[in-house]
């Protein structure tokens, strides 16, 4: 019996599948960040610091990374479209929920519980591509899907941020519940179904196994370590200078700060660009130079001009985008055990890092104000900066006998 054809460049299933997917990031994302530009309003309403409004946010990516490697497990018993389409439905129906708290811990208990169905999507969706993607086509296809991570969480942030302005923060996040809702009935009639995937049910024993092969490799770990920091100082950069340029010298509305996030698009040029631009040079070899990009953009943040800070941020963006692209295909082109478990690991440490560095990032804030954020996220760039520098000398995978001759797998 012949080897069932991946989904090739060019064709049906593989525009219909780049759009599901696309979608599905922009949802996940869009749930996930669409509370950032609030917490200044949440820390004037029911809380009284950054550190404890963030939690709004700190909780969901929390909880994502406790239930990512359980969805994993999820997804090998029922399936990577079932667990992502009925992740999507669920997480509208409680950004729906969200507008009629009343009390600060009900806005907490629905963001957490955001964070257990959110992580559906992202815990299976690169395996998903791997699995399904042609090699040619695999590179692009996972920077569109990071580029639909960013465009969902600028469009996220903005919604909200501008809704909440004109109209009130429970009517921008109905909104946008109702548009995470549509995107997810797309979802459900677009996405194929899977024709390589193998049913995997796996007991406790073979998870560790898995996640032990994980850490035997020599890239992995500081794969991981990188997502844990990369992410980490990409979010607290964020969920704070909301609170820096509503202050003076900026005095910027919560609609203007609102609209800073549509520096997300050049994420998702950067993201794609990345993907492509790795296949040809090697993803050793580009994937320090975005870390350092990142790491510039936030120093530019430190001067009070806001041309300037803006400036930094969009750098940031790119930066940010681009090596994130780069380093969850190579996860996934790396792992030769335990697809689904390695990627993730990687997701694991990417939302701790949020949930760790974005809350120490608001303390930070209370007591050094920018310096303080730019000590937790700069410290961060620095040591994503020396990690990339690391996997430069990795050696690459040798290619099986089996397969056809090629170049190594990064």
């Amino acid at each position: 019996m012949s080897e069932t054809p991946a989904i090739r460049r060019g064709t049906p299933e593989f525009l219909r599948a780049n759009i599901a997917f696309f979608l599905s990031a922009f949802s996940v994302f869009a749930s996930l960040y669409s509370v950032q530009p609030l917490l200044p309003m949440f820390a004037q309403y029911w809380v009284r610091d950054a550190g404890t409004a963030s939690l709004a946010l700190s909780a969901t990516t929390a909880t994502m990374a406790v239930a990512l490697i359980p969805a994993s497990l999820l997804a090998d018993r029922l399936g990577r479209r079932r667990l992502i389409v009925g992740a999507l439905l669920i997480t509208a129906i409680l950004g729906a929920l969200l507008p009629f708290t009343q009390v600060w811990w009900q806005l907490i208990s629905l963001r957490t519980l955001m964070g257990l169905t959110l992580a559906g999507i992202p815990a299976v969706a690169m395996v998903y591509l791997s699995e399904e993607m042609d090699p040619e086509a695999l590179g692009f296809s996972m920077g569109l899907y990071i580029g639909g991570t960013a465009i969902g969480g600028m469009a996220g942030r903005v919604i909200s941020g501008v809704l909440s302005d004109w109209l009130g923060w429970r009517l921008g996040t109905g909104i946008l519940a109702g548009l995470i809702l549509a995107a997810a009935i797309a979802v459900a009639l677009l996405l194929p179904r899977p024709r390589k995937f193998v049913r995997d049910p796996v007991g406790i024993g073979e998870l560790l196994r898995r996640c032990r092969a994980s850490f035997d490799d020599a890239a992995l770990p500081w794969l991981f370590a990188s997502a844990f920091l990369l992410m980490g100082g990409f979010i607290t950069l964020y969920n704070y200078a909301g609170f820096r340029l509503a202050l003076p010298p900026f005095l910027l509305s919560h609609s203007a700060i609102a609209a800073i996030f549509l520096v997300y698009l050049l994420g998702s040029v950067s993201s794609t660009w990345a993907g492509g631009l790795s296949q040809r040079l090697g993803r050793r070899n580009v994937f320090w130079a975005l870390v350092a990009l990142m790491g510039s953009g936030m120093a530019l943040t430190v001067f009070d001009d806001t041309v300037v800070v803006i400036l930094g941020l969009a750098i940031a963006t790119m930066g940010f985008f681009a090596a994130h692209g780069v380093a969850s295909a190579w996860v996934t082109r790396r792992a030769r055990t335990g697809k689904a478990q390695a990627s993730a690991i990687y997701l694991v440490a990417y939302y701790l890092g949020a949930s760790i560095l974005g809350t120490l990032g608001g303390y930070a804030w209370t007591a050094w104000a920018w310096p303080g954020v730019m000590l937790v996220s700069g410290g961060a760039a620095v040591l994503a900066l020396l990690v990339a520098i690391r996997l430069v000398f990795v050696a690459p995978l040798p290619v099986p006998e089996t397969t056809v001759p090629g170049p190594p797998v990064p």
